[in-house]
């Protein structure tokens, strides 16, 4: 069974959050959709409200904290990314953008993306795609067909009949799995590696060999 790693962002503000609730629910149901698959995953999670502070000072200064430094590296090497933020104004959230401002603008190239995204009404369904996926294009990142809302209703069970939550949820995650499964698994060349520049197999020594003539 091979193994893969997914990255989880979530821009809610209040604890508890139905943002989080909605990352952690296409987060289980992805790893599941996966084990189809035979891939085994890891999901880690980040709140970005735990990084705000030092999104503004990266922002401000250019440079990211330790703690903020590690939370972008773990988003960008990630083999997938899940993105829930709350809609505010018909867009996603100052937080959401901020996080994604800090980002160098090719660090997600490629990377299979699952939208989500929650809200009061459901009038702000449409947010995820003129506002949120036009971002991760602009990212050149690989977002599934499928964004995931959620309105308020939909977690207090007078959602969409006809395509309710739980249903929006599986597809959502089945396609992301697939996106998953259908990836190489990335592999960073180690550059204090002999074979990143003499190439596969072979060593200083041979390098040296070669230079004695032999």
């Amino acid at each position: 069974m091979t193994t893969r790693r997914i990255a989880v962002v979530s821009a809610g503000l209040s604890n508890p959050s139905s943002t989080r609730m909605l990352a952690d629910r296409l987060a289980a149901e992805t790893v599941k959709a996966l084990a189809g698959h035979d891939i085994e995953a890891s999901v880690d999670v980040i709140e970005l409200r735990d990084y705000a502070h030092d999104i503004t000072n990266n922002l401000l200064t250019g440079f990211a904290p330790p703690a903020l430094e590690t939370a972008i590296n773990t988003v960008v090497s990630a083999d997938a990314l899940i993105a829930v933020t709350p809609i505010f104004s018909t867009s996603y959230n100052g937080l959401f953008k901020s996080f994604i401002d800090v980002l160098d603008p090719d660090a997600l190239t490629g990377t299979p993306v699952l939208i989500g995204a929650n809200a009061g009404t459901a009038r702000h369904s449409l947010a995820i795609d003129y506002a949120i996926r036009p971002l991760f294009a602009y990212l050149h990142a690989d977002a599934v067909s499928t964004g995931v809302f959620a309105a308020s209703s939909d977690w207090g069970g007078a959602g969409d009949d006809v395509a309710p939550l739980a249903k929006r949820v599986e597809k959502g995650a089945r396609e992301l799995a697939e996106a998953i499964a259908r990836r190489e698994v990335a592999v960073t060349d180690d550059p204090y590696d002999p074979a990143t520049y003499l190439g596969e197999g072979r060593s200083f020594g041979h390098m040296l060999g070669g230079l004695a003539g032999e």
